[in-house]
């Protein structure tokens, strides 16, 4: 199951912001919290009362705790997850107790050890979910693997990026994800708010995206982005706080069926509202000519209904177009244009993607379903 997730940073805000913001994510049925430990201030008592504050609430609403770790806050705070291994052999209470006090669900392990440290500390006796970075493009998680974890603990989490053009570039994390999703583990990432004013954990703030070219889209098409491509389990909002439209419209989006939004061209006859928007589209799967169309499979509906010639202009990447009396057997199919075409006037124009979701019409694949429906 998909999900979504938000971040908080405890020491940017008081508490009760932050309790507010994750009643308000849990409401709207958000199912993880990110926290960072790497930024952490005040004493190890005060950060211990904060997370056990922050995961009470969460798990009010079935919100799963991950808070990211490094060598020099384990430091700072005396913490020793070394000893774990010993602690496996001997029953002895393990070094994770200080994550269990805080009621988290897991750890996020930011700089990786041995490989077998992170294997044996998925068998932990408390159940906390250890989490490793994905952004890495090593054979680290090879050779965890090859010290058998326990998979059902054992996650996946790209980095975000608070620099400007530091963000992974898409071949990088494809390639990086993919490297998780061979073992089937639960993978998760970052997509950012566009609000002025929403920070992160560090002091630069150009936002805080997984991917560079996320950095200044709307958050709901980053989302759509990671719902399209379909191996991101967890899509996290990253900075704080996303507006409230943001937020309402992420929680809104089918997380396993990738919904675009359409302005349909004025005037189009009723016939056009019916093809698109109430129809579950699938990609046929005979794609061989991808690289001109996305096509539906739609003429199978309509093959009796009367599609006159309607707006037969040249057809533009993006555009929603279906194939008019004219078009004989073709009559009723909806195609999503991928390049600029042509017309003969047998194909009507009945509408356009969203300018700013037309990108994420590279990354459909044969056979995947999807959803039309129309904007202003």
């Amino acid at each position: 199951m998909k999900r979504l997730g938000i971040s908080i940073y405890m020491e940017k805000v008081d508490l009760k912001t932050n309790l507010e913001y994750i009643e308000k994510a849990g409401k709207k049925g958000f199912k993880r919290v990110f926290t960072c430990m790497m930024s952490a201030q005040g004493t190890k008592e005060e950060v211990l009362a904060n997370l056990q504050a922050i995961t009470a609430k969460a798990h009010e609403y079935k919100m799963e705790v991950f808070m990211d770790v490094g060598p020099t806050i384990l430091k700072k705070y005396d913490i020793n997850m070394g000893g774990s291994l010993i602690s496996l052999f001997t029953g002895r209470k393990n070094d994770l107790q200080f994550f269990v006090d805080a009621g988290l669900d897991g750890i996020r392990i930011d700089q990786s050890s041995t490989g077998m440290e992170e294997a044996f500390l998925t068998h932990n006796s408390d159940k906390l979910k250890i989490e490793i970075n994905m952004s890495m493009d090593t054979h680290f998680l090879d050779l965890v693997m090859d010290f058998l974890p326990n998979k059902d603990y054992l996650y996946g989490c790209h980095n975000f990026y608070p620099r400007g053009y530091s963000g992974l570039d898409w071949e990088h994390f494809d390639k990086t994800t993919k490297s998780f999703d061979k073992y089937g583990l639960r993978k998760a990432a970052f997509i950012n708010s566009q609000e002025k004013d929403a920070f992160g954990p560090w002091p630069a703030n150009d936002g805080l995206p997984t991917l560079e070219m996320h950095r200044r889209l709307p958050l709901d098409v980053q989302a759509k982005h990671m719902i399209a491509y379909g191996l991101i389990d967890d899509i996290m909002i990253s900075n704080c706080f996303p507006s409230d439209e943001e937020l309402e419209t992420v929680a809104n989006l089918d997380l396993d069926t990738l919904t675009l939004d359409v302005v349909p061209v004025e005037g189009a006859l009723d016939y056009a509202s019916s093809i698109m928007f109430k129809n579950m589209h699938i990609f046929r799967g005979d794609a061989t000519n991808k690289g001109y169309a996305i096509r539906s499979m739609t003429r199978f509906l309509y093959a009796k209904a009367d599609i006159p010639a309607f707006n037969t202009v040249d057809i533009k990447r993006g555009d929603i177009i279906v194939d008019n009396n004219e078009y004989g057997q073709y009559k009723g199919e909806m195609q999503i244009a991928l390049k600029d075409m042509k017309n003969d006037g047998r194909t009507n124009v009945i509408g356009r993607i969203r300018e700013e979701e037309i990108f994420i019409l590279d990354y459909i694949k044969p056979w995947q379903k999807f959803t039309l429906r129309p904007v202003k």
